[in-house]
């Protein structure tokens, strides 16, 4: 049949060479009328959720408007917030976590912990490799869409850590360490780069490197397999299209009491049963690799590295962290300081740095300083700073552009202030700008932090899951921030003393430096050794306390 010599319409459709010329037709006799359009949709391009200026006094009221509408989306009986399918949530768990310790708000407290539970006792966590997938596709996180990202792996180990140093529960211990072990085997490059994700399928087939039969199991762990499928939840029909997803539908010290055995022996028997589990499952055809290095989301994973490595007194995570920020410097750092986007291995760093890979490496690396306290690390966090307020900022209404003044030119500027699966770049921004404020003793990054954080005091209060980090900057600036100057030799007994009282509790309102010199952080000028011994001098808003010299003189100061 001979070819049709003009355009068909389909299903009451336009075919392309119709719409072609209809735009052509337009742009010859319409020109103005699109050239208005255009305009319009530039100007609703930009608007949308916007820092204005100068917004409502930040107060505590705040504070209890966003509870109560998180406490409205909050499911009480599965945990997390809103329907299938759920997201982890990491961002206001953390600020619900703050609000209990500044507030001592017990639901605050609840809904993160009931959440937590929730997702690591779901199919959502690797029960067997350890990490999380990127969500679960139904409400009782049983099911999850299998990719794992770095991202979200960077941002619950953290939650789970602070989770940990407040309540003390030895699961959320397990599962930090189990996901960053799985970071550390599986998504690290040799010189120290985190890759960006596994893919959610192997062989074609969704979820296929993740799911067992109970044959696979009985065959595996031989006498053991009884146990290790009751704990798991594994059934012969399975719990998701004829396999099983792994999951604790009780949890296991109820078991263990149900069966009269000891919660740690019934632990160490299902540690053993994952490990023989964990290598059949290697064998298995893996799902792909991303192997990409992305500044901003190594900057999210350097944060949980060196503050796990800090609280957990893990020196190898430690190692991590300071192996994986040389890397950044040497690699993804220019020779003028301004970063790169991505690198993959044999290839040179490309692409200009977006706002997001300056705000979470300036944070990563003070979270290492707060670990090492090598000054280098906090030299770079502020160098980073600057170049955010030299190349991002929007001095017309505060905070900072995604792309900077020397990005390719786009139809629109974007300057995105919301959550998303990863933090808001203006929040962190914020965040970094307040605690260097407090180290620098300069009014500048703090006063530009508390413009960009007060003028969004309405979408905070209305919409708190969509701005938690802005949130949990607003609770930094209203919780009374403390600032402790330890001057002494990091490394000396008298001086890790000291620094050990500091991180006995959860005080995300502290800001430590450490060193004998002020020359590169203000905050420890003109402070001086008493009797020879590392003194601790701490200040609220530079207002300092007398110094002490002993661990029980600085504890009675930080929980006055």
């Amino acid at each position: 049949m001979a070819a049709p010599t003009t355009p068909l319409r389909r299903y009451g459709m336009p075919s392309f060479k119709q719409v072609l010329a209809s735009i052509a037709n337009a742009w010859q006799t319409r020109r103005g009328e699109i050239d208005d359009s255009a305009d319009k949709i530039a100007g609703h391009l930009s608007r949308g959720f916007a820092l204005q200026g100068e917004g409502e006094q930040l107060d505590d009221n705040l504070f209890g408007l966003a509870l109560g509408n998180i406490l409205q989306s909050y499911d009480s009986e599965l945990g997390g917030f809103g329907d299938a399918p759920k997201f982890p949530p990491s961002m206001t768990i953390e600020f619900l976590l703050r609000m209990h310790h500044q507030r001592g708000d017990s639901m605050a407290l609840h809904m993160a912990e009931h959440t937590l539970m929730q997702m690591a006792f779901g199919g959502m966590y690797d029960q067997v490799g350890g990490g999380f997938a990127r969500y679960a596709t139904d409400a009782r996180w049983l099911v999850p869409h299998f990719e794992k990202m770095l991202y979200d792996n960077a941002q619950l180990a953290r939650v789970y850590l602070h989770a940990w140093q407040i309540t003390g529960r030895p699961l959320y211990r397990r599962i930090v360490e189990e996901t960053l072990d799985f970071v550390v085997r599986e998504l690290r490059h040799a010189d120290g780069g985190f890759y960006s994700s596994y893919d959610a399928d192997s062989e074609g087939v969704e979820g296929k490197f993740y799911v067992w039969s109970a044959a696979e199991i009985r065959t595996l762990l031989g006498d053991e397999a009884d146990l290790f499928m009751r704990v798991y939840g594994v059934s012969e029909r399975g719990n998701w299209e004829g396999h099983n997803i792994l999951h604790l539908p009780h949890d296991p010290d109820e078991v263990a009491e149900e069966l009269g055995m000891e919660p740690a022996l019934l632990q160490q028997n299902l540690a053993a049963a994952r490990q023989i589990l964990y290598a059949a499952r290697a064998r298995r055809v893996w799902p792909g690799l991303d192997d990409k290095v992305l500044t901003s989301w190594n900057g999210l994973m350097l944060a949980a590295f060196a503050e796990a490595g800090r609280l957990l007194n893990r020196p190898d995570y430690t190692a991590v962290a300071v192996q994986n920020a040389s890397f950044l410097y040497r690699v993804m750092r220019g020779e003028n300081g301004r970063l790169f986007r991505t690198w993959k291995a044999g290839a040179q760093p490309k692409y200009n740095g977006y706002l997001e890979d300056y705000a979470y490496l300036a944070d990563g690396l003070l979270a290492l300083y707060h670990t090492t306290f090598d000054e280098k690390w906090y030299v770079w966090a502020r160098e980073l700073a600057d170049l955010m307020l030299t190349h991002f900022a929007d001095e017309a209404t505060g905070g900072f552009y995604d792309t900077s003044d020397d990005h390719e030119q786009l139809l629109h500027r974007p300057k995105d202030v919301q959550d998303n699966a990863v933090p808001s770049a203006n929040a962190m921004a914020a965040g970094v700008l307040l605690r260097l404020g407090l180290y620098e003793g300069n009014g500048r990054y703090w006063d530009i932090a508390e413009r960009a954080v007060a003028s969004l005091y309405e979408p905070m209060s209305k919409y708190p899951t969509g701005f938690a980090r802005w949130l949990c900057a607003a609770a930094f600036i209203m919780g009374n921030p403390q600032e402790l100057a330890i001057v002494g030799d990091h490394g000396l007994d008298d001086t890790e003393r000291l620094i050990a009282t500091a991180f006995t509790a959860y005080r995300p309102n502290l800001v430590v430096a450490v060193g004998q010199s002020g020359k590169a952080i203000p905050l420890l000028a003109n402070r001086d050794m008493l009797d020879n011994q590392a003194t601790a001098y701490l200040c609220q808003r530079f207002v300092c306390q007398r110094p002490v010299t002993t661990s029980a003189a600085l504890a009675a100061q930080l929980e006055a």
